[in-house]
């Protein structure tokens, strides 16, 4: 018999092992660690299994999940019956079970291991994709139910942990909106189990600490979101601050409703693992107004099969400017009908255009362009080494906007303030 005081919020979840993925997402201090070590500890002693413990970086490992583990063992009054092995790091337990710790760093050592029924991947965010696939693959067992816990602070939404747990839009995947997490706090979609947790939720915390992390709002509104809110979101500084989402038919109505409107269409190429881009947009250039109302997104698509999907192009004429990096591709859809030019690419062309498309007071974008809203909602800056931002990189590379880039490519929009303001018929 182990007695043991836990957070209310955790109690139920120490207990219940019925889907097969557990994932525990929240902010700093909410104990979701803790608790998952507990249960970890709990199931290991009912029932003899292997567990494996992961994260990215092996030699984070000591100081974080084992140390943790060790202080529970402590806590749990086991110390002397399980025993924390230091080199190779693993803890044994009395009736044969045993945890062992490998980082993603070093994959070739996962392929030694066997039988392993748990796996927890700690702040698995940090873990790649492929690593996650791949440790999928290494839980097996002949006999014992499976199961993988994941545990991290929340990241951006272009993470891996979550397009795959929540919602994917180029894959066309939703599974659960993160807002309802965040409102029901614990949600079971399928297999998966999904858990919230706040510093609220740790009552073993100090208040100081929580009245901390609620400072962060006013010096540093990021690190506020992930660690007082635990949400997912922009982690940096947006690109296109002034980017917002309209319904299709308030973006129509708009457009419908400027007085001389510039109509361009731009393309991006891609291939396997980039995409073809291609949207339409109407500049307001008096209201400096950038719209953004159809696109046109895919990828492992050959230039034939490309074309046959964009056969109304050749039917209106539109000019597509493209990326001029491909003439080939130009060259073919010029030779098949279609009304293609290159857009100048130079040496420095890629903050230009991003400059250019800053200047605009809005942007505002159709509701029915998915994938634009999903590459520029919440588009940051890259930063180097030293945390500054590189103004012409950013998080992810956004196809659509390179292909608003050769959209606009002899528009410019101008001195907001009123001056310099010229448009070069293409």
């Amino acid at each position: 018999m182990i007695e043991k005081e836990v957070n209310p919020h955790f109690e139920d979840f120490l207990f219940d092992w019925n889907q097969k993925f557990q994932f525990l997402v929240g902010g700093y201090g909410s104990s979701k660690s803790y608790h998952v070590g507990l249960k970890l500890i709990l199931k290991l002693l009912q029932e003899k299994r292997t567990a494996l413990v992961v994260r990215e970086v092996y030699e984070t490992i000591r100081d974080s999940t084992f140390s943790l583990l060790e202080e529970i063992i402590e806590d749990l009054g086991l110390t002397g019956r399980v025993k924390p092995i230091s080199s190779p790091m693993q803890i044994r337990f009395p009736n044969g079970s045993k945890i062992i710790f490998k980082g993603m760093d070093k994959p070739v050592k996962l392929k030694s291991i066997h039988n392993i029924s748990i796996i927890w991947l700690e702040e698995c965010s940090e873990i790649k994709y492929a690593g996650f696939k791949e440790l999928i693959g290494r839980l097996r067992h002949p006999t014992l139910p499976l199961y993988m816990i994941l545990s991290t602070n929340p990241v951006n939404t272009a993470n891996w942990s979550y397009k795959h747990f929540f919602k994917d839009v180029k894959k066309k995947l939703f599974i659960l909106d993160d807002e309802e997490l965040y409102r029901v706090r614990v949600v079971v979609v399928g297999n998966t189990y999904y858990h919230h947790s706040l510093a609220d939720d740790n009552l073993f915390l100090p208040l100081s600490y929580i009245e901390q992390l609620d400072e962060l709002e006013i010096h540093d509104p990021d690190l506020h979101r992930v660690a007082r809110l635990g949400r997912f979101g922009v982690n940096g500084l947006r690109v296109l601050p002034q980017f917002v989402e309209w319904s299709h038919e308030d973006v129509m109505d708009a457009v419908n409703r400027i007085r001389s409107p510039i109509n361009r269409v731009g393309m991006d190429f891609g291939f396997e693992e980039s995409y073809n881009a291609l949207v339409r947009l109407a500049v307001d250039h008096k209201e400096k107004i950038l719209y953004i109302y159809w696109e046109y997104y895919k990828n492992k698509m050959t230039d034939d099969r490309t074309a046959d999907d964009l056969q109304e192009f050749k039917k209106t004429r539109e000019i597509i400017r493209a990326d001029s990096a491909e003439p080939k591709t130009i060259a073919y859809f010029k030779q098949v009908g279609f009304n293609m030019r290159p857009a100048k690419k130079f040496a420095g062309s890629r903050l230009q255009y991003t400059k250019k498309v800053k200047r605009f007071k809005k942007i505002i974008c159709s509701s029915n362009c998915p994938n634009v809203i999903e590459e520029l909602k919440d588009l940051t800056y890259a930063v180097d080494k030293n945390g500054d931002i590189i103004l012409d990189e950013f998080n992810i590379d956004p196809h659509t906007f390179s292909a608003i880039w050769y959209a606009l490519d002899d528009y410019e929009v101008g001195d907001l303030k009123g001056g310099g303001v010229h448009f070069l018929q293409g």
